[in-house]
């Protein structure tokens, strides 16, 4: 009797923790500066701008041409962000908000599986230099970002894409392969 009454309030007490972190992290976003929202929009309307008229590729394109038109997109998007600089997106208030949240996340009751996630990703620190409007590096594998993680950053639009290298959070577009911003030192030194 006394374990069911135990069993039922540790169920109980998980629920409400689970709630309770949603509820902060909810508020958290909500706080992220609508500035960062705003200028991923504008970024996604430069970025149809640049490829419109770059032909589609056939469904059974060939990975030669699937790298190709890779390139050619990257060029594009390029040359209309020639301008581009490390914060235009990620803004010193965004990166600090964006910190916040990760570092909510490593604290919260799936921080565990998230430093291991992060861990066994195996990109390190210093592997390739990051550079905004540049590609993202052909030698850093494309390991996603744990999805526990996810959960407590802001959603980018489809086109754009959250990535971990070392300790840094980057902003990727997930067709170009084009770094759009980053915040360095994102996550904790001892994840």
């Amino acid at each position: 009797m006394k374990r069911t009454i135990y069993s039922r309030l540790a169920v109980i007490a998980a629920v409400a923790t689970v709630q309770l972190a949603g509820q902060a992290t909810a508020a958290g976003t909500a706080g992220l500066d609508q500035k960062f929202v705003a200028t991923l929009n504008d970024y996604v309307k430069l970025r149809k701008g640049a490829l419109k008229d770059l032909p589609a590729l056939k469904p059974n394109s060939a990975p030669g041409d699937v790298l190709a038109q890779q390139g050619r997109m990257a060029e594009r998007i390029q040359a209309a962000r020639s301008g581009a600089h490390q914060g235009d997106i990620c803004t010193p208030e965004v990166a600090a908000e964006l910190k916040r949240l990760i570092a909510m996340s490593m604290q919260g009751p799936h921080g565990p599986a998230i430093r291991k996630s992060l861990n066994n990703a195996e990109v390190t620190s210093g592997a390739a230099p990051l550079v905004v409007n540049g590609r993202f590096p052909d030698k850093l594998p494309v390991a996603s970002t744990p999805p526990t993680l996810l959960l407590n950053l802001p959603r980018l639009p489809m086109e754009v894409e959250y990535r971990v290298v070392g300790r840094a959070l980057v902003l990727r577009d997930s067709t170009a392969n084009v770094i759009i911003d980053f915040v360095p030192d994102a996550l904790p030194v001892n994840r």
